[in-house]
């Protein structure tokens, strides 16, 4: 269920003080400074994810702050992740002062003061949850507020991925999924932090959850290539070949097993397409990384239980469930 908070149906003089107070509603305590004479519309959209709470923020310019006398009255530890839509953003915090372009991400820790100026119009979705559900050290943490992470390159662009994509399905999951995608943002966050403070420790358990999640996107990339193996993968990933196959035995499948699912389950949305009588089944298989076709249409029967030609002539209405119901 999502929150809407907005001072659109507001004059402007109301706005400054009811996105004040939305502000204060919606993060911990904070004074908020408008850089507008006649302040513009700003709304605030947030769902609850087991304890990540995610939040969309659309307003003019502005600048937060939150100092020791916030702090002393209200210690509540929470760490704050802010993903930059639109706008640039200039935090401070623990000695450093970065610039968060849009794509990019930053942290904050509300147990110690912190300012973010926002000089244009701007958006940003936030993500935050109570200090103790990140197991990272104190001072792991510590060195990493501020931080300008690129939305674009190696692990911050995985969680970066990750984070948008959870955003903006939010309100689709129910408590039990919602829980369970909320972990494997945090473990990501984990694996990022440690990476960045050299302590990485491979088999920590939120180690191979977020390593798995990263091994699983790179397959879908490159699901086309016929040549994806389980040797190419750990390269792509500077893994060892054991570790992967260890990954996946963790998850209850095996490499091969889980990437042959993946693409017959996108053979079979392209077999239902409008084009697909045009393409035929051979060049769908082929497009999804499958060199033969006789293997391809054992593999497609396998797994739903008629010949692809049948699934396209009946547009799958016979078939069994699909590869991601099994």
């Amino acid at each position: 269920m999502s929150t809407v908070l907005s001072t659109a149906p507001l004059s402007a003089a109301e706005r400054t003080a009811r996105w004040h107070e939305a502000v204060n509603r919606t993060f911990v305590p904070l004074d908020v400074e408008l850089l507008e004479r006649e302040p513009s519309p700003g709304s605030i959209v947030s769902h609850q994810l087991g304890p990540l709470r995610i939040s969309t923020v659309q307003a003019g310019p502005q600048v937060v702050r939150r100092d020791r006398r916030l702090i002393a009255r209200d210690s509540r530890e929470t760490v704050i992740l802010s993903l930059q839509n639109r706008g640039t953003a200039v935090k401070e915090q623990d000695g450093r002062e970065s610039r968060i372009a849009p794509g990019g991400f930053s942290l904050s820790d509300s147990s110690r003061p912190f300012s973010k100026k926002l000089a244009d119009g701007f958006s940003f979705t936030s993500f935050q949850f109570p200090r103790d559900e990140l197991r990272v050290r104190d001072e792991d943490l510590r060195a990493v507020t501020a931080t300008s992470f690129p939305g674009d390159e190696g692990t911050a662009a995985l969680l970066a991925t990750y984070l948008a994509g959870t955003a903006r399905e939010a309100g689709a999951f129910d408590h039990g999924v919602g829980g369970r995608v909320a972990a494997t943002a945090l473990d990501l966050l984990v694996l990022l932090i440690d990476e960045r403070c050299g302590r990485f420790v491979p088999d920590a358990p939120e180690h191979a959850a977020a390593s798995l999640v990263r091994v699983k996107e790179h397959v879908v990339r490159n699901l086309s290539d016929p040549g994806l193996s389980p040797s190419r993968i750990a390269e792509a990933n500077f893994m060892s070949v054991r570790y992967v196959h260890k990954l996946f035995q963790l998850d209850g499948t095996t490499v091969g097993g889980w990437m042959r699912a993946q693409r017959l389950e996108r053979c079979r949305r392209d077999l239902l397409r409008p084009r697909a009588r045009d393409l035929g089944v051979a060049a769908i298989a082929h497009r999804w990384g499958f060199v033969s076709a006789s293997h391809f249409s054992r593999a497609f029967r396998a797994a739903y239980g008629m010949a692809p030609r049948d699934w396209l002539a009946t547009g799958g209405s016979e078939g069994r469930q699909t590869a991601s119901e099994l």
